[in-house]
Formats: structure tokens, C-alpha cells, sequence
């Protein structure tokens, strides 16, 4: 849905959806700048959103399906057809919530909170393997994990 679509309730984004939450602060996307919101979330809570949420798109077992792959590497990064996971290509966990947080889900972007985010998060790090299944997942644990790729990634500074 583009260009005014009403999804969900609230303010009007700027691609015309609706979202019942103000846009959070651009500094909460740069990881290691800014500590995510207060929240919690565990991954067998993060199961059953993903399952209302966003299984028709990524598969229920996030595999892929309509939408990529989110879980499953099983192709090096260093192939042409490198599969590209949260676990096997996302540098932060960080940025998995953020994106979580913004653009999810896609019918209806930013209108999950906080303690959902954190859980779908969770799962989603727990099915890729970087978190245990009862780890729980907030502002100070979120932030502290160490994705597989975070060293995957040339820093290039712009002049």
C-alpha cells in the first residue's frame, strides 16, 4: 500500500501510512550512538509475532518466501549467491531492531512497541544462533550482543 494508504491508526507517515506512534528519534538507528527504548522481549514471545506478523512474507520458519530469507545461511558470504541473514550478514543487533521498529510489519510499519520489537528480535537472533532461546533481550542486552558479521564490514570514511 503506497502513496496514502491508511494502515493501522494515527499520524500519517511519510509514505502515506498510518502509525498510532511519533517516528522515533534518528539517532536510535546508528548503532553504538544511542540505547534503544525501554522494553522487553524473549524469543518464544517473538515466535507467535512472527507467526501473526511476518511468517506470510519470510516463511514460518523465516526461510525465505515471498520475502528474503531471514534465517538459514547456508551459502558463504564469499559465494555470488551468498545468502544474507540476520545471522550470517547483519553487523549489529541494533540495526535489526531499528529496522524491526520502522519498517515492520510492512502493512503496517511502526506500529508494533517496544517489548514487541525486542521480542522479535529475539527470535529472530535465536533462530540464527547468536543468542540462547531464554536469553532475554532489552536495552542493555540488545546492544551487548556480538552478530557473527559485525568485523564483515570496511569502514569508509567520508570526507
Amino acid at each position: 500500500m503506497r502513496g496514502g494508504a491508511r494502515c493501522g491508526r494515527g499520524a500519517t507517515t511519510r509514505a502515506g501510512r498510518r502509525s498510532s506512534r511519533a517516528r522515533p528519534a534518528a539517532t536510535e538507528r546508528i548503532p553504538g550512538r544511542s540505547r534503544p527504548p525501554p522494553g522487553r522481549g524473549t524469543a518464544s514471545e517473538g515466535a507467535a509475532l512472527f507467526a501473526r506478523h511476518c511468517a506470510a512474507c519470510h516463511g514460518k520458519d523465516a526461510r525465505g518466501g515471498s520475502a528474503e530469507e531471514l534465517a538459514g545461511a547456508t551459502r558463504p558470504l564469499n559465494t555470488p549467491a551468498a545468502d544474507k541473514t540476520v545471522g550470517s550478514y547483519w553487523p549489529y543487533a541494533t540495526t535489526l531492531f531499528d529496522f524491526i521498529r520502522r519498517a515492520k510489519p510492512m502493512a503496517a510499519p511502526g506500529t508494533l512497541n517496544a517489548d514487541e520489537v525486542y521480542a522479535l528480535s529475539a527470535w529472530l537472533l535465536h533462530i540464527n544462533g547468536v543468542i540462547a532461546a531464554d536469553a532475554v533481550m532489552d536495552a542493555r542486552t540488545l546492544p551487548a550482543v556480538r552478530m557473527p558479521n559485525r568485523d564483515g564490514f570496511i569502514r569508509i570514511e567520508a570526507n
